[in-house]
């Protein structure tokens, strides 16, 4: 293949001028080979035509039509009567044959190669020789091919090829864990890749730099970079199957494992479809089953898993089954119970490992560890959480949780509880260093899945001891820490701005359309389009590193709280207990499980709706019924000790929907909810700005948000927007920094994508997205509108809507819905609740008199339990 001058010349003249082509203008050079081969073209420029035809259909096309150009090609070259062109042609069939899945005569072909070529041909055969042992996972002897290719190819000043093999190099390099090493020859083979017009290979380079990026810990960075890279294979018109597999990897690591299982089955498919390279297939398998593993779909996995497993062996690829095998282990586990042949099956998998001194031998000896502490065979546990322990010392951060993890383990195994707690906060210290570097809040609560396991051990050992205040301290320490600091704020990036302006316009559009039945697919095509434009964009900002730089401090607490009571509400192996702090102590109270309060609270939520949307007054007592058993599964005795002052509760995350005042106990009292102890400690140290009110009214209401016309006459002074001027921008102008802020407008939750929860304004949506524009958020702000208080758990015990954006941008109190109301029945809830406001009430206080107001009918009643005071204000 020919190739050492820098700039490709067009291919007007020698064929060879193809071959460079590839990879730079891969639609040309196919067009020039087709041309070539209608001129009757001597063999020797028949077989360059072939060979580019086939290298084209290898990397982005069918394989088995590749094969044949190849084959062709070998033939013709043959004919040609020239060594160096039938070694190329060779070395080019040999990489096709690998991919699929024939290793053997792959291998034994580019032998061939070797053998035949000579000076730069013959350094390009081993490129092509170490590209295929990179592929089979043979790290060692990749290198020494490179080694020995990359002097001759830069004494010969072959920039492309040299650029090629530096940037191998790099890769390999990463799959030892080298990254030092890798970050050089990427750097170095940039620079020879800026002086070249090699597109798609250039492409690759930036793809690879993200592969570099994510194996030193930089998330952000290496999504960006593979952004970028799959916008330029978009230009180019390829496909882009590796750079799939490392996203996925990314995204898992970012705690997106259902869109990294999208992402990898779709690629699967397509590569299915168009008969490409078997090798990929059987990694995009591979990626599959561990994602499906981290979405809670362990029979998906196995499925996935068993299959690349089969595909691997017969590819002859040690190291990628040795991977597979691993990941196969997991998914049974996650299937069902440990056995003594699970044992067997982690163990070898861990020796093999090890043997290829993979990354993942650690993963293996902790998986190994967990079943044998399962079985109870502890010096067997010792020995491999130990060999898994090793691993806290080494690699980026959230790699080097599992080693910590096991630690924390082999601690609670020898019932050392000051070794379990050690463990616990160096590896939670260490994640609060990853997770610090990612500036979407998305991603910050999403990452804190990783130190559940963590964060858990630490709350069973202190349970353990039965230590009420250290149980408090462990169950703050993992809770709600994404709302500990303010996300970074979006950058004032034009294209960004302009695809959230065009999706508030498309998603109007769509709205507009669908009172008429219109279907309108090709607006919510570009709907969907924009959505994954603007996620990209902030999953990628970089975050700005610390913490909030305090710690939970239990008096501060106490001393806080007066004479009201705070209630932690605990899930540990999924039974709930409840910390009651207060009157200068933390007393513990065991509850109901888990699982049953979720279903209590999705039935009171669904007669709440039922109640709001007309349902009959008989659903009144079979609510009241429902609030009785949720109240004994949430709090048990505990609320016989709530005292008389108010009363803050602090919910896990998966039961921070739940309708607290319809419980009996708590039902006419002072009541506010905050997603951990320390964010009602921030929120009540926020200082109050100066009394600026905010009414805003969105369109489509029932009622026409009518409590806004008579809110504004109650504050002269407030800035007032609707009929038409509640658009996005004048709205987030006049909230930032205001006092006070009522906001009457439909809400949207969005369960699949909780950022994109909206409020409808003129100009259609306002999302969270939206709101993390704020430099500073309300004070206070109430949300009239159904649904606007609903929070999605993720992660650790993380939420994320419009709520949880407010929060860590200095909102103090918020009162909110979490199920639809009645528009009719919200009005007078509001003016009362205002009435308390303008007295000097707080949110709690204002809310339980605006309750206590009501008409005594079921749909007043409901739409009163509907809303909750979030925060201290």
């Amino acid at each position: 293949m020919a190739g050492g001058t820098a700039r490709i010349p067009r291919p007007a003249g020698d064929p060879l001028d193809l071959l460079p082509l590839v990879f730079a203008r891969p639609a040309d050079a196919l067009a020039g080979a087709r041309a070539v081969l209608a001129a009757r073209p001597s063999p020797h420029d028949a077989s360059v035509a072939h060979q580019v035809i086939g290298i084209w259909q290898r990397d982005f096309g069918d394989l088995a039509v590749a094969l044949d150009h190849l084959r062709l090609a070998r033939s013709l070259a043959a004919r040609s009567g020239s060594p160096d062109r039938e070694a190329d042609v060779l070395g080019a069939l040999g990489a096709a044959l690998v991919h699929a899945g024939r290793t053997r005569q792959g291998l034994a072909t580019l032998e061939t190669a070797i053998a035949r070529g000579s000076g730069v041909t013959g350094a390009r055969v081993l490129f092509r020789r170490g590209y295929v042992r990179w592929v089979l996972g043979m790290h060692r002897e990749a290198l020494d091919d490179l080694r020995r290719a990359v002097p001759v190819l830069r004494r010969a000043q072959d920039t492309i090829w040299t650029a090629r093999a530096l940037t191998l190099r790099a890769t390999v390099h990463l799959a030892m864990g080298s990254v030092e090493r890798a970050e050089a020859d990427f750097a170095a083979a940039q620079r020879l890749w800026d002086t070249t017009d090699q597109e798609h290979d250039k492409a690759d380079a930036v793809e690879s730099r993200g592969l570099a990026a994510f194996r030193s810990g930089d998330l952000p960075a290496a999504l960006r970079l593979f952004d970028e890279a799959a916008g330029r294979y978009e230009a180019l018109g390829t496909p882009m199957f590796v750079l799939h597999i490392r996203r996925c990897g990314a995204l898992l690591a970012a705690g997106l494992a259902h869109e990294a299982l999208e992402e990898a089955d779709a690629a699967a498919e397509l590569l299915d479809r168009m008969g490409g390279q078997t090798t990929r297939g059987a990694e995009l398998l591979l990626i599959a089953a561990r994602s499906a593993i981290a979405a809670g779909r362990p029979h998906a996995a196995v499925a996935r898993a068993t299959t690349a497993v089969r595909l691997f062996s017969g590819q002859r690829r040690d190291w990628w089954l040795a991977h597979a095998r691993l990941v196969l282990v997991q998914a049974r586990l996650a299937t069902g119970r440990a056995s003594g042949r699970s044992l067997r099956d982690a163990t070898a998998v861990a020796a093999r490992l090890a043997e290829l001194r993979s990354p993942e031998t650690v993963q293996a000896s902790l998986l190994a560890g967990r079943v044998a502490l399962a079985l109870g065979q502890a010096a067997e546990a010792e020995r491999h959480l130990a060999a898994a322990a090793r691993g806290r010392t080494r690699g980026p951060a959230f790699a080097r949780v599992d080693g910590w993890v096991a630690q924390a383990l082999r601690a609670a195994a020898d019932g050392r509880t000051r070794g379990v707690l050690d463990a616990c906060r160096r590896g939670l210290d260490l994640l609060d260093e990853h997770r610090m570097t990612l500036g979407a809040s998305e991603l910050r609560a999403r990452a804190t899945e990783q130190g559940a396991e963590l964060a858990a051990l630490a709350q069973r050992a202190a349970l353990t001891r039965g230590d009420a205040r250290r149980l408090l301290v462990w169950s703050e320490r993992w809770r709600a820490t994404a709302l500990a600091v303010p996300p970074t704020r979006p950058p004032d990036d034009p294209e960004l701005l302009r695809d959230v302006t065009a999706f508030r316009e498309i998603s109007s559009r769509i709205e507009a359309a669908r009172p008429e039945g219109t279907p309108v697919p090709a607006l919510e095509r570009e709907q969907r389009r924009l959505e994954r434009g603007i996620r990209a964009r902030t999953l990628r900002m970089r975050g700005e590193g610390g913490t909030d730089g305090r710690r939970f401090d239990v008096g501060e607490l106490l001393d806080r709280l007066g004479d009201g009571t705070l209630a932690e509400i605990v899930a540990v192996d999924g039974d709930l207990h409840v910390l009651l702090c207060g009157r200068g102590r933390v007393r513990r109270f065991a509850a109901g499980r888990l699982a049953d309060a979720a279903i209590d609270a999705d039935h009171a939520r669904a007669g709440l709706r039922r109640l709001a949307y007309g349902g009959p007054a008989g659903r009144l007592a079979v609510l009241e019924a429902g609030g009785r058993r949720l109240q004994e599964s949430l709090l048990g005795p505990a609320a016989r000790h709530l005292g008389d002052g108010p009363v803050v509760v602090v919910p896990p995350g998966r039961l921070h929907g739940v309708p607290w005042a319809l419980l009996p106990a708590l039902r006419e009292r002072v009541l506010s909810v905050s997603p951990s102890a320390s964010a009602w400690l921030r929120a009540r140290r926020v200082e109050p700005p100066a009394e600026r009110v905010v009414l805003v009214r969105g369109p489509g209401l029932a009622t026409g948000g009518a409590e806004v016309p008579r809110l504004a006459a109650r504050y002269a002074d407030a800035t007032v927007l609707g009929n038409g001027t509640a658009v996005a921008s004048a709205v987030l102008a006049a909230l930032d920094g205001s006092g006070l802020a009522h906001i009457a407008a439909h809400g949207a939750f969005r369960a699949d994508s909780p950022m994109f929860s909206s409020l409808t304004m003129d100009d259609g949506p306002l999302t969270v997205h939206d709101f993390e524009r704020l430099r500073s958020a309300p004070y206070r702000i109430v949300l009239s509108s159904c649904d606007s208080g609903r929070m999605q758990p993720v992660g650790a015990d993380e939420l994320l809507g419009l709520a949880a954006a407010l929060l860590p941008l200095g909102t103090a109190g918020i009162v909110a819905s979490s199920v639809p109301v009645d528009d009719a029945a919200v009005v007078p809830l509001m003016l009362a609740l205002h009435e308390g406001l303008r007295r000097g009430l707080g949110m709690a206080e204002a809310l339980r008199d605006a309750r206590l107001a009501m008409p005594d009918d079921p749909l007043h009643r409901a739409t009163a339990w509907s809303f909750s005071a979030i925060g201290a204000a």
